[in-house]
C-alpha cells in the first residue's frame, strides 16, 4: 500500500475525476483506529478503465458510516472529496473544501494517515 501525500491529493483526484460515478463496494471496520474502504472508479492513466482502489485510514479521528446494506444507494455523482489539514485528512461523498464542513456530510472519515493500493475490478 502506497501513503496518499497531502501534496499528491489533486493529482490522485484528477486521476480519478474525484470518484464521479464511482461505486463504495465494502466498507470494513478493522479496529476502533482503523477503517478499510474500496472503492470503484475509472482511471485516466488506464484508459479509463475501472478499478477497485482500497484505501486504509489510520488513527480514525471521526467518522459517520454507513451500513454495508446503504452503501448499494449511495450516489457519487458528485465524487468525493480528499482534504488534508492540521494533519489529518479526511475523506467525504460530495464536495467539501475543509474538514469541519465534511463532517456534514452523509459519510465522512476523518483520520491522522491513509494509504491506498490498485486492485483489478
Amino acid at each position: 500500500m502506497k501513503p496518499l501525500l497531502q501534496k499528491d491529493i489533486a493529482s490522485f483526484l484528477e486521476r480519478f475525476c474525484h470518484f464521479q460515478d464511482g461505486e463504495i463496494v465494502s466498507l470494513s471496520l478493522i479496529s476502533p483506529n482503523e477503517i478499510h474502504l474500496c472503492i470503484a472508479t475509472q482511471d485516466k492513466k488506464r484508459a479509463f478503465d475501472w478499478i477497485h482502489l482500497d484505501f486504509v485510514f489510520f488513527g480514525i479521528e471521526n467518522a459517520r458510516l454507513l451500513e454495508n446494506v446503504q452503501l448499494q444507494m449511495v450516489d457519487l455523482s458528485e465524487g468525493i472529496s480528499l482534504i488534508a489539514q492540521s494533519q489529518k485528512i479526511g475523506l467525504a461523498l460530495g464536495k467539501y473544501n475543509s474538514l469541519s464542513t465534511m463532517e456534514d456530510a452523509q459519510f465522512y472519515i476523518i483520520a491522522h494517515d491513509v494509504k491506498y493500493e490498485e486492485k483489478t475490478f
